[in-house]
């Protein structure tokens, strides 16, 4: 592994970690707060990410992208279909 792919993996590494609080907070909660626009945005783009960059081989981005679509995935889902608040 050479210097540009270790760069590559710890630009990953702390995009990724930044990422999951905020869907771990999304589903203890249930529901998301974050601006639907905001979220549509991010699933579509970040999809169409990974889809280029697996027609380009590009492994930091296809794992990458592929996490923060399924983040972002979350984050929509449960802006959609929010879970009941108890009481």
């Amino acid at each position: 592994m050479n210097w540009i792919e270790i760069l590559g993996w710890s630009g990953f590494a702390i995009l990724i970690t930044a990422w999951i609080p905020q869907t771990l907070d999304t589903i203890k909660a249930g529901r998301t707060d974050m601006n639907i626009a905001f979220i549509l945005m991010y699933v579509i783009s970040s999809l169409l990410l990974t889809i280029y960059s697996i027609l380009e081989n590009d492994h930091v981005f296809i794992a990458l992208n592929t996490l923060l679509t399924i983040g972002s995935g979350i984050n929509l889902f449960y802006k959609l279909f929010p879970r009941k608040q108890d009481g």
